[in-house]
């Protein structure tokens, strides 16, 4: 088995140009890692991480374009989404094995972090939330659902390499994340922020989207910055070797407490859950005009609404029927003990975004 780095060595982040991807960049380069970032489109501004392109579903282009990397650690946190489960589970179980088969020659990789999330125990888009079997909170110990899930394909791509090369794994399922990145629109707290901005400029109501289970019930979320150090902790200590790991907040909360508190942030007026769902997907057909107006007279510097709302995501997020929520036992008993109170999470970010003049 190869022996764990534990101080600053080399680095690579499998889809850098995601929040995590950015996210994790930031925090190695801080630490003294000599980081790599591999992105599709090679548009990684992250200070002191290199930009490597190459296309994941090619595995001649990953050879050549990771040939003399030589990572210690690796963090794979890209996916890509497609029409049906089927076809999930054929890109995303392909682009984790060509990464690990490109970077097999050289011989350098100790240990391997694989971002996944709570589909490993809510199921599938195809049948998301419908054969659910763990009682909340999820513990990392329940079994696989019956039904295919991209998640357990990639995992089981990991494993497989693993054991053939002799390095250690670890698994990290992330709830919603709240974070902060360029370029990069699944994220809740910008979705929800440009949302806020957009009610405030047409003096909307700043409106729950979301089901009724979601607004009264227990819940928690990820920060994009706790989950970096949990994958940073996990690379580099024996605790958290060959282990699957939930990640999220620490605290709970209901969003009929949080959503009044971010409404007073925005300076609007808020509604909660009124009968039926009111997705932010209906309510913000056609913004794109008015998102244009707002980055122009603040100017802001991205005026493509498109590039910064994720609203399907948010949706399917704050629409599910299931309460949903992760143990974080395991993890702290290994000790990883960070942690994030939820509100200074989303105000953390959004100040961010603001200094960076993605908000007003």
């Amino acid at each position: 088995m190869a022996q764990l780095t534990t101080s600053p060595g080399r680095a690579l982040i499998v889809g850098a140009t995601g929040i995590i991807g950015q996210t994790a960049g930031r925090q190695l380069a801080d630490l003294g890692w000599e980081a790599f970032g591999l992105s599709r489109s090679g548009a990684l501004s992250v200070p002191g991480v290199t930009s490597v392109t190459a296309d994941l579903l090619d595995p001649e282009s990953l050879a050549t374009a990771l040939a003399g990397t030589r990572p210690d650690i690796v963090f794979i946190t890209a996916w890509m989404r497609n029409a049906t489960e089927a076809e999930n589970i054929r890109v995303n179980s392909a682009m984790v094995r060509n990464v690990l088969a490109a970077l097999e020659p050289e011989k350098s990789v100790k240990h391997v972090a694989l971002l996944t999330g709570l589909k490993h125990y809510l199921g599938p888009f195809d049948n998301y939330a419908t054969g659910v079997m763990a009682d909340t909170p999820f513990h990392e110990d329940e079994p696989r659902l019956d039904s295919p899930n991209f998640y357990y394909a990639q995992e089981d791509e990991l494993f497989a390499s693993a054991e053939k090369n002799g390095y250690t794994w670890s698994v990290h399922r992330a709830h919603t994340v709240f974070g902060y990145a360029v370029g990069n629109a699944m994220n809740m707290v910008l979705t929800l922020s440009v949302y806020a901005t957009i009610c405030k400029e047409l003096g909307l109501v700043f409106t729950f989207p979301g089901s009724e289970t979601q607004w009264n019930g227990v819940t928690d979320v990820t920060d994009a910055d706790l989950l970096g150090e949990q994958l940073i902790w996990a690379s580099t200590h024996p605790e958290g070797q060959n282990e699957a790991f939930n990640i999220a907040n620490g605290d709970v909360f209901r969003w009929r407490w949080l959503w009044p508190r971010l409404a007073n942030i925005f300076g609007v007026e808020w509604a909660g859950f009124e009968g039926e769902p009111r997705p932010l997907a209906d309510q913000m057909a056609g913004m794109e005009d008015t998102w244009k107006g707002i980055a122009d007279r603040y100017d802001l510097v991205e005026s493509d609404l498109t590039k910064l709302a994720s609203w399907w995501h948010s949706d399917g997020d704050l629409g599910r029927n299931i309460e949903c929520l992760t143990d974080m036992s395991k993890s702290r008993k290994a000790g990883f003990l960070n942690f994030r109170a939820t509100p200074d999470s989303f105000t953390d970010k959004l100040e961010r975004y603001r200094a960076a003049r993605i908000l007003p």
